[in-house]
C-alpha cells in the first residue's frame, strides 16, 4: 500500500461564508489606541499608553499597587542582585518611605552588593579580570564582617536578613544612605535572605559557618511565608531572581494554602529583561490561578523599575 498520491488543484473560494466586521469581537479597538503626549508628566504619559498587550498589563500592575496601598494590604518585593548593582537601591529606599513595600526579600548575593555598596560605595568585581589570579570573591572585609554578623545572628535568634541589617546600620558606613538594608531596619521593614549554599561569595571565606547560614536562611523562609500569608488582595513582585526567589515564593504559598489562608486577590508580577520558566510559572501563573491574576513585565532592571516607581508616586 502507498498514500495516496495528491495533485496540483486549486481549493475552490466560492463557497466560503463571511459575516459582518462590525459583529465580530476584536481584540484591538478604537478606544484602546495610544495618544500622542502633550505633556502633563507621568501620570499623563502613562494614560497615553494604548491599553494593549504589555502597556496594558503595566497599567494594571500599577493600579493594583496602588490599591493595595491605599487599603492597607500586603506589598512584598522579591529582587535578585542584579537590581542592587544596576543601582536601584535608592528606588526601593523611596518606595519603602512612601508606603509601597511590607517586605522585602533577596538572595545571598543581594546582601553582598549591598553590602558593598554600603561600606565602600562599590560594588560588582570583574569576574574575568579577578579569576585568573584566584582574587575573585575574596575582598576581606565582605567575607569577614558578612560572616561575623550571620553566625552572631543565628547565635541569637534572628534570620539572615535581620542580622545583616541591623549589624549594618550600626556600623554607620559612609554610604548608608545607599542602603536597602540599612532602610529596611530603619524603617522596620522585614527583610529575608534565601541562601543557596556554594553560591555567594562570602561562602569560601573561613568564617562562613554552614550551620548559620542554613539555621538563618531557614528562620527567613519561615519569616517569608508569614509575609506571603498575608498577600489576600495584596501583591508580590519577583524582580530579577530567575531561580531561587520564584521556588521560595511557590513553597511559601503551598504552606499558606496548606493551613487554609486565602491568597483571594493575589496579585503577581514578575519583571525582568527575559522571561524565563520558573518566574512565569511559580510567580506569573501557579500561585494566581482561579484566585487572582499574574502579570510579566519584559525590560531592564535600571528603566522598568524607576519607570514602575515613578507612576507609582505620580499619582
Amino acid at each position: 500500500m502507498r498514500a495516496v498520491k495528491f495533485r496540483y488543484e486549486e481549493f475552490d473560494l466560492s463557497g466560503i461564508q463571511t459575516y459582518p466586521l462590525a459583529s465580530r469581537k476584536s481584540k484591538a479597538n478604537a478606544g484602546d489606541v495610544a495618544r500622542p503626549y502633550r505633556g502633563g508628566g507621568l501620570a499623563a504619559l502613562l494614560e497615553s499608553f494604548p491599553h494593549l498587550l504589555a502597556a496594558a498589563d503595566f497599567k494594571a500592575v500599577v493600579a493594583a499597587i496602588r490599591k493595595a496601598r491605599d487599603e492597607g494590604r500586603g506589598i512584598i518585593w522579591g529582587f535578585g542582585a542584579h537590581v542592587i548593582k544596576t543601582g536601584l537601591g535608592p528606588i526601593l529606599i523611596d518606595l519603602m518611605e512612601r508606603g509601597f513595600v511590607s517586605a522585602l526579600a533577596t538572595n545571598g548575593a543581594g546582601v553582598i552588593h549591598d553590602f558593598e555598596l554600603a561600606m565602600a560605595g562599590g560594588t560588582s568585581e570583574d569576574v574575568e579580570e579577578a579569576l585568573g589570579p584566584g582574587r575573585f570573591g575574596m575582598a576581606r572585609e565582605t567575607g569577614e564582617l558578612l560572616n561575623a554578623a550571620i553566625n552572631d545572628g543565628a547565635k541569637e535568634g534572628q534570620g539572615l536578613g535581620q542580622s545583616v541589617a541591623s549589624r549594618l546600620r550600626a556600623m554607620n558606613p559612609v554610604h548608608a544612605h545607599l542602603s536597602v538594608l540599612v532602610a529596611a531596619d530603619r524603617l522596620e521593614i522585614p527583610v529575608t535572605v534565601h541562601v543557596a549554599i556554594g553560591t555567594d561569595i562570602i561562602h569560601m571565606h573561613p568564617r562562613a559557618s554552614g550551620a548559620a547560614l542554613g539555621e538563618g536562611s531557614l528562620r527567613d523562609f519561615k519569616y517569608f511565608v508569614s509575609s506571603v500569608a498575608r498577600l489576600e488582595h495584596g501583591v508580590y513582585l519577583n524582580c530579577g531572581s530567575a531561580v531561587v526567589l520564584p521556588e521560595v515564593f511557590l513553597k511559601a504559598v503551598a504552606i499558606a494554602r496548606n493551613q487554609g489562608t486565602s491568597l483571594d486577590g493575589l496579585t503577581t508580577v514578575n519583571l525582568d529583561f527575559t522571561r524565563l520558566y520558573r518566574p512565569q510559572t511559580n510567580v506569573v501563573s501557579r500561585p494566581v490561578l482561579g484566585i487572582g491574576k499574574g502579570y510579566s513585565l519584559v525590560g531592564h532592571h535600571e528603566i522598568m523599575i524607576p519607570l514602575l516607581a515613578a507612576a507609582l508616586v505620580d499619582a
